[in-house]
């Protein structure tokens, strides 16, 4: 534990200042250069206040999922690769892809989306959202890294890999860089994450790659930033925002809901099962719709307005 603390440590004395040189570089530039109000205080501090209540669980929770990713590494019939750049290269990229099938789940079950939809609150986009923490998150997050474990890879550098990785899944929330070039192939850049944040039918459950985009493009989720004057702009927040936002409903307000849906007189188990682990939006009787169903309907509109 001492040499996970040590690094991650090492990550904070780094990061920390870096973070705060940037965002005040994109207050500047954008309200001095591009004439735009990217950020609010109320909206930052909400960031702020979210980050903290992650960052409070999972500290609390990490010695329970480091135990568990212990015990699975140490009932390994694997042993971890000697030689160090193919470890953390391979680690990196791994790491990565059981980051995408989380990320992914937590857009495509209903009751992950209740912890996971805390992110997509903000109608903003900019890096300080990128600390707008799905809070819970922390007590389920360790699951998908039990294969890591299980293959060779010690739990400490595990969560060493994520922590540095999200260091990159900051940075992309900006909407000041554009497209990057040969880049845009190979990792999430700032333009894929935009769509990913977007409200727009094309653009829901798209882009779900952390430091990769391969996954996206692999698995079928990938969607590129399209021209304004094709598509129009990017609608951040969610497909119905919150109208009263506070401390309890943006951590809550989806679990009110869910909690709604399963009681609601007249429905079968089947249905209160669907609106537990179904898509967020899945209703029973069509009053409200899935990402597909939205996108659908959209590109249909498109096409009869041709």
């Amino acid at each position: 534990m001492h040499r996970y603390s040590y690094h991650e440590q090492i990550l904070l004395l780094f990061s920390t200042p870096f973070y705060i040189v940037i965002i005040g570089a994109e207050i500047l530039l954008s309200n001095v250069h591009f004439h735009k109000k990217t950020y609010t205080l109320r909206d930052t501090l909400t960031n702020i206040y979210l980050t903290l209540a992650n960052g409070l669980i999972d500290t609390a929770f990490k010695l329970s999922y480091l135990w568990v990713l212990t015990q699975v590494a140490n009932h390994s019939p694997f042993h971890p690769i000697r030689n160090a750049v193919l470890y953390w290269l391979l680690l990196l990229v791994l790491e990565d892809f059981v980051y995408y099938w989380l990320h992914r789940l937590d857009h495509t079950t209903r009751f992950l989306w209740a912890v996971h939809v805390t992110h997509h609150s903000s109608q903003k986009f900019n890096f300080s959202v990128g600390f707008r923490s799905s809070v819970f998150e922390p007590l389920y997050r360790f699951i998908f890294f039990i294969p890591l474990a299980w293959i060779g890879f010690r739990p400490l550098d595990i969560l060493f890999m994520y922590s540095a990785t999200q260091i990159w899944g900051t940075l992309v929330h900006t909407e000041l860089v554009g497209k990057l070039g040969w880049l845009e192939k190979i990792l999430v850049t700032p333009s894929h994450h935009r769509v990913h944040h977007g409200s727009n039918p094309k653009y829901l459950d798209k882009n779900m790659g952390m430091f990769l985009i391969v996954w996206d493009k692999l698995f079928g989720t990938f969607q590129e930033e399209l021209p304004e004057k094709e598509y129009g702009p990017i609608r951040y927040g969610l497909t119905h925002n919150l109208e009263s936002p506070n401390a309890f409903t943006i951590i809550f307000h989806e679990w009110v809901q869910v909690f709604r849906d399963i009681r609601q007189p007249g429905i079968t188990w089947k249905q209160r099962l669907g609106y537990l682990f179904g898509r967020p939006g899945y209703s029973h009787d069509g009053s409200r719709k899935t990402s597909r169903q939205l996108e659908k309907e959209e590109d249909a509109a498109r096409l009869s307005s041709k």
